[in-house]
């Protein structure tokens, strides 16, 4: 009887080099890297033969230049005579007023439709369904024009309008509502309510240990309305009310004084919002389904209502679950904002379009719309990682 025998080749020192897990690691991210350097290299390189070729000069000096045009929306001093940096401030400035806002709004619908969907009551559910469903599946630029040319632009103009009790207009022109003049004084109302704010923060903190520590929760909704709403309020009276309201007042043609909120901002606004919030409120409706049942049925059995079991024991574990997606739909509006283009809001980039138009530096006006969106996007991440990180649970 006889028995075979294979003898196993021996792999060359070449071979079991490259076979060599880390070793193949770092060839092929070396690879990788030298690869997209090259690429990198070949699109900067044919940039700079192609603008040499068209006689246009690259960099950033052309921001320095006068813009020549003037822009509608202005949240701080501009003219026609400002530089091109100027009027891209402008749009930034823009598009961060809009972004803010619309987060604010779309937070605040999108709860309340989200917790809306969990109701037992079937008005309430249906139409909270039937809210999310549709603008969940309309694109945000039929939204906004649906706004700008379906609602605002139908409105009645400011001439001849009749004449309002509480100084508030509402015209195919926007909306025009009363201004705040404040007097010498009035620094002292804000320094209360600056001081309500951080008082209301520490205060808070101490009811938080003081929980933790002897289990027993101090109330924190009056004393917080006391600081931030009474505080400012007596300081406010006690100084003289040093403020007057400048009413707008309806002449032959149009509105004069007061503040004016243009069209093309409720438009993308309110746009933004409602379409952001609708999926806002799914993210809501799936953190609060993600806490499990016996913690509800814990927290009736305890007595509470139905508004303080949401409020004490349902959204601050559904948080946890919240949080990480609605990031997401916040840097969604944000970038969305650039869609006030097409109804004339100008952001940044409407403004920027317009230097690029006057100034022919395409490379160097994209180049800033990537890093100011990717400055805001980055920032918001932030904002909510640290927010995440303070709603985490801790172990002990």
């Amino acid at each position: 009887m006889t028995v075979e025998t294979h003898s196993v080749p021996r792999q060359g020192g070449g071979a079991r080099f490259l076979n060599n897990p880390t070793v193949r690691s770092i060839v092929i991210q070396v690879s990788l890297v030298i690869g997209l350097t090259l690429f990198t290299w070949w699109i900067v390189d044919n940039t700079a033969r192609n603008l040499a070729a068209a006689n246009i000069a690259s960099g950033f000096g052309f921001l320095d230049e006068r813009s020549g045009f003037d822009i509608a929306i202005t949240p701080f001093a501009y003219s026609s005579n400002a530089t091109y940096a100027d009027a891209l401030l402008i749009g930034i400035a823009n598009t961060l007023v809009v972004a803010i806002s619309g987060i604010i709004l779309a937070t605040i619908v999108g709860f309340l439709v989200g917790i809306g969907r969990l109701s037992r009551n079937f008005l309430i559910r249906s139409l909270s369904t039937v809210y999310v469903e549709t603008f969940r599946n309309i694109p945000p630029l039929l939204v906004i024009l649906f706004w700008y040319f379906g609602v605002l632009s139908v409105l009645s103009g400011p001439r001849g309008v009749e004449e309002s009790p509480v100084g508030v207009y509402l015209t195919n022109r926007g909306l025009q509502i009363p201004a705040v003049l404040l007097q010498p004084l009035a620094w002292a109302t804000v320094a209360a309510l600056a001081i309500g704010i951080v008082g209301t923060i520490l205060y808070a903190r101490h009811s938080r240990k003081r929980q933790f520590a002897t289990g027993e929760r101090l109330p924190v909704l009056w004393p917080a309305m006391g600081m931030i709403l009474g505080l400012p309020v007596l300081v406010f009276l006690v100084t003289g009310i040093p403020a007057t309201l400048e009413y707008p007042t309806a002449t032959r043609f149009n509105l004069a004084g007061g503040i004016q909120v243009r069209p093309e901002f409720i438009a993308l606004w309110l746009a933004l919002s409602i379409y952001t919030a609708a999926f806002v409120a799914e993210i809501v409706r799936a953190g609060i389904l993600s806490v499990s049942k016996g913690q509800t049925e814990a927290a009736s059995a305890l007595g509470l209502t139905r508004g303080k079991l949401l409020r004490l024991v349902v959204v601050p574990q559904a948080f946890r679950v919240i949080i990480p997606p609605l990031t997401s739909q916040y840097l969604n509006l944000t970038k969305n904002s650039s869609l006030g283009l097409a109804i004339g809001y100008p952001e940044l980039v409407a403004v920027g379009s317009t230097v690029l138009n006057q100034s022919g530096q395409s490379i160097e006006i994209v180049v800033i719309w990537m890093t100011v969106y990717l400055g805001l996007s980055i920032t918001v991440s932030l904002i909510m990682n640290w927010f995440n990180a303070k709603m985490a649970l801790v172990e002990r």
